[in-house]
Formats: C-alpha cells, structure tokens, sequence
C-alpha cells in the first residue's frame, strides 16, 4: 500500500536498493560522459535518445527526458544479463545432470571446428546438436515462466470463456514449453525435442522463451547469440562435473522474477590438449581434480582456455582436446571450481 515505506525500514530488501543505487549510478555516468561529447551524429542508444530530448524540448506532453533515459537503459542493462547469465547456469547444470549429452556435445564441436581459434555465430548452423542442446535448456529450464502482460484490444472468447475488451492478460510461457501435445517428453531433458530423424536441427512452434507477438522480447536474436557463443565456448574448453564429496544436484529453482537455479559448487576441467583417448582424458581429469583443489575461479574471468602443462613435466601450448583454443594456464592440475552464480 505504502511502496516509499520500504525505504526507511530495515530488512534484507534494503541490500536490493544498495544493488539498484549502485546500476542506477553506473548508468547515470554514462549518461553524463556521452553529454559530454562532442556534438556529432550519435553512435549508440543513449545518444539517440539524448538528441531525442534536445528535439522534443518544446513539446509539454514529451516523455524524452532524462529520467525516463535512466530507467530504460537499466532495464536494456538487467535484461541482457539476467536471463542470459541464469540459462547459463542452467545449461552447466543440465550438462554435469546428463554427462552423455556434454560428451556428445564436446565430440561435435572438435569434430566440425577442429583448430578453429574461436567459434562464431555462423558455425550454428553446423552444429545442429549443439544447437539442439541448448534450445532445450532453455525450454525446459523456463527461465522467463510468465511473459510481459498484455490487454484485449477487443472482446473475444479463449477456449470458451469470455474475454472483455480492456481484460489484462499474463501469458503464461512454461505451459506452452510443457504442452504434452507439443513435446515428446515435455518433463524430461530431451535435445531430440529439437533433432529430425538425420539429426537435423529443427525448429518447433511451442518453443517459445522470448514470448510471442509484438511483445516478443526485443532482444531475443542478440541473447540466442550469447548464449550459443558462450555455451560452445565453454564446452569446447571445460568438461564440467560435480566437486569430490558432493552430494548432488539441487535441481529445484528459487522463484523470483527468473527461475533461478539453486547455488552450488561445479568443477570446470580444462580439456587436455594432446590427442588421447576417452579412458586417458577421463583419467587426467580425475587427477586433476584430485590435485587442484585449492583452485577456485570465477568462470565470467577465467573464459580464456589455458596453457596446459604435459603430464611428463615438459610445458606445453596445445590446442584443446581436439580442436579447441589455446591460451594462458594456471599450474598444471589446477582444478576449476566455480560457485554457480559468478558467471
């Protein structure tokens, strides 16, 4: 009832508005930085939307204004990085939960990338599991369960019950991405949802994580990009499996505006890079867990592949386990372990 309240009393809630003062600020100086600049033609949203203001000066009814600027670029900002970072999290989840699957994955990004120094967004279209793999985290994961609200612009009827003109709807996402009649096994982790009979990658309908329609998220092709580049990269790099001791996967979510995954500990294994068998390199992996557990890292620092050293003490700088990049290592059989939620 009191919304302002919340501000003069104490409680956990008040470390939110620490975060959102702390956004709210960043934002704020970039705003000034580019007020700053040279006229010119602008290069960027909050240029276009500052010569915007300069242009809507004279008119009393404009919403160009500076406050609004704010707040728009705050919700480009969480928007492009929240729903981003939790599918993530959930894909290194579902990977360690189905190990055949991340093996498979793996096999096929060395397999058609071969020594390819980085994967690009064009190199989707050659890797029809991989790309299956991660459409099916993100509809079963269901990060965005409920879209952005809607109204009835006329009176109509849906599955017999009478909507009024002006009745405000909340499209309800996860059911679509659940429908048994759409998916084969709508509860299960399942990348055939999206393989033809000759492993072609296929589209479905049903799946629908950015919404549909006009209110279709308007970053839903520069997500798709992120999240393909970032997923092949990492499984191109790691092989991801649970921490010595631990006692499982927490699959359950935390509600809130995404369904968030549950904190937990993964192990992210540098790949090895000599060209080895699959009883060898799960072997070295063992190993290096066993030998690095002293090694933490947070996985948003750390993307770079590293310098692996050889088992017989000599340093080497391979490529990763067959085909992937190489770059700077830590000391060799340095585990990576990564809190889930440092991405």
């Amino acid at each position: 009832m009191f919304p302002w309240a919340l501000h003069h009393l104490p409680g956990p809630h008040q470390e939110i508005f620490r975060y959102q003062e702390t956004v709210r600020g960043f934002v704020h100086q970039e705003i000034i930085r580019h007020k700053l600049r040279a006229p010119e033609d602008p290069k960027d949203f909050i240029s276009c939307y500052l010569a915007q203001i300069t242009k809507a000066m004279d008119d009393p009814v404009s919403t160009f204004n500076e406050e609004n600027l704010l707040q728009v670029v705050i919700d480009l900002f969480l928007g492009g990085t929240d729903t981003t970072a939790t599918t993530l999290h959930w894909a290194l989840i579902y990977m360690v939960q189905h190990e055949a699957v991340q093996e498979r994955v793996q096999q096929e990004l060395d397999k058609v990338l071969d020594t390819a120094r980085a994967v690009h967004y064009e190199d989707r279209e050659r890797l029809p599991y991989t790309r299956a793999v991660l459409h099916e985290v993100q509809r079963l994961s269901s990060v965005v369960a409920v879209g952005a609200v809607r109204q009835c612009v006329t009176s109509t009827r849906v599955g017999g019950y009478p909507m009024p003109k002006g009745t405000i709807i909340l499209p309800n996402l996860a059911s679509v991405l659940y429908d048994p009649e759409c998916w084969e096994t709508p509860r299960q982790f399942n990348p055939g949802h999206f393989l033809d009979k000759n492993g072609n990658f296929v589209v479905n309908e049903a799946f629908l994580p950015f919404s549909a329609g006009h209110w279709v998220c308007p970053g839903d092709q520069l997500a798709r990009m992120e999240l393909f580049l970032m997923f092949a990269t990492l499984l191109r790099t790691f092989w991801f499996q649970l921490p010595e001791g631990s006692l499982g996967l927490r699959l359950e979510y935390i509600f809130g505006g995404t369904l968030q995954p549950q904190p937990q500990e993964i192990c992210a294994v540098p790949r090895l890079g000599s060209p080895i068998t699959r009883e060898e390199d799960l072997a070295l992996r063992q190993q290096v867990i066993q030998r690095g557990k002293q090694g933490t890292f947070s996985l948003s620092q750390h993307l770079l592949p590293w310098v692996l050293e050889d088992q017989r003490g000599k340093a080497k700088s391979p490529q990763v386990d067959r085909g992937g990049p190489a770059g700077s290592a830590p000391p060799a059989g340095s585990a990576a372990r990564s809190r889930m939620g440092a991405l």
